[in-house]
């Protein structure tokens, strides 16, 4: 087995009618450091569906929904399963998927081996990697990529999924208090306008004002790829959930000078607390204070650094576009909590209450959700027409 065990995406058919669509449904975001896949599973097929279902077909079927890991590095996430959807008329189970983005080679590899372009023709796919690997998708398994944009696959994913998952939205209460900090569910049926904050590798920063009216506001090239490299660099951890454990023992104080380093306490005059960071690695021009710290505290501080970076931007974002509601998302908050309630208490003190960080459950799959929904629609388009 290679250290990557993944299958590739849906057929596109000449059929007459939408259920005509080859087996398996796959979508697929490529992302800088990270790729996702969703899988949608039947389960309302006929005796005569199952007994017509190729081989191949039949096993990438058991073998996707039999497994949680995939060699060494591709995972399922089993807790983010949702069952009982709908699709296009049909009625399953949708898986999601991950695996390094730095493992499209050994992907494409087993996808050859395997002989699925023998069935799948056409890879739907979203993200910057569904450019950069469009030519290696035709070059190794002769399949074509149906792209779809980036930023309209999350909007109809977040759609789509909050609309099954009732607990798909939350924010965190007390995020400063480690003992009364708890998630809280919210209703996100009416959540028009808010802000979208797609951290990955970089981080891009959506106004939506309806399902259809969004624009790109900013962003920043400081994200989840920022945080890792980084860390990789001062720590040599090798991983993101290496480098999420040592950040997790870390105190970032050791590294960041603080408000009250400079000023001895508050900065009362400009409501600025003593525990603020006032700069960020400012102890690490001190010979002595570099001879104390520890990898743990030097994670921590790249941790807060970036976290704080976003914050700082989406709120100053929220607040050009008159928005109260500031939704993150991506693969930099997931095994994350640290980040999470960093965001949550920056949002929260800086705009004295009238402004709240919400999160979602599935935060780094909704590209691909949507990637497959539109995939989906497209083809249903052409038929009907």
């Amino acid at each position: 087995m290679k250290d990557f065990e993944l299958p590739s995406c849906p057929q596109e058919t000449n059929g007459n009618d939408i259920m005509d669509i080859t087996m398996p449904w796959f979508g697929m975001d490529i992302g800088g450091s990270l790729s996702k896949l969703v899988y949608f599973e039947p389960k309302d097929s006929t005796k005569a569906e199952l007994d017509s279902e190729v081989d191949s077909v039949r096993n990438i079927r058991k073998y996707l929904t039999k497994n949680s890991a995939y060699g060494k590095t591709g995972h399922r996430d089993t807790h983010l399963q949702l069952n009982d959807i709908f699709i296009r008329g049909r009625r399953g189970t949708l898986h999601f998927i991950r695996f390094p983005t730095s493992e499209m080679k050994n992907f494409l590899a087993l996808a050859k081996s395997k002989g699925m372009a023998n069935f799948v023709t056409t890879v739907c796919a979203t993200g910057g990697g569904a450019y950069k690997f469009e030519n290696d998708f035709q070059r190794e398994v002769n399949m074509k990529l149906a792209k779809y944009d980036e930023f309209d696959s999350l909007l109809k994913g977040l759609q789509f999924v909050d609309s099954y998952n009732r607990k798909e939205c939350y924010y965190w209460s007390n995020p400063t208090d480690e003992s009364l900090c708890k998630k809280e569910e919210y209703d996100f049926s009416n959540p028009y306008p808010f802000l979208l904050v797609n951290i990955g590798s970089g981080v891009s920063m959506l106004a939506v004002n309806s399902p259809s009216s969004f624009k790109r506001v900013s962003g920043t090239s400081l994200g989840g790829g920022t945080f890792l490299g980084l860390c990789c660099l001062l720590t040599g951890c090798n991983t993101f959930e290496e480098a999420i454990e040592l950040a997790a023992s870390g105190d970032s104080t050791r590294v960041d000078k603080l408000v009250r380093d400079i000023y001895g306490g508050d900065y009362a005059r400009f409501g600025l607390p003593g525990d603020l960071v006032a700069s960020s690695f400012g102890h690490m021009n001190s010979r002595d204070k570099r001879s104390k710290v520890k990898r743990e505290d030097l994670a921590r501080a790249t941790l807060v650094t970036i976290t704080n970076n976003i914050g700082s931007i989406a709120r100053m974002c929220a607040i050009q576009e008159k928005i109260d509601r500031v939704v993150f998302i991506g693969n930099f908050l997931r095994v994350n909590p640290i980040a999470m309630k960093l965001l949550a208490y920056a949002m929260d003190y800086w705009s004295k209450g009238t402004m709240k960080a919400l999160f979602l459950e599935h935060e780094g799959y909704l590209g691909a959700v949507g990637c497959l929904l539109q995939y989906h629609q497209s083809i249903h388009d052409r038929i009907r027409n």
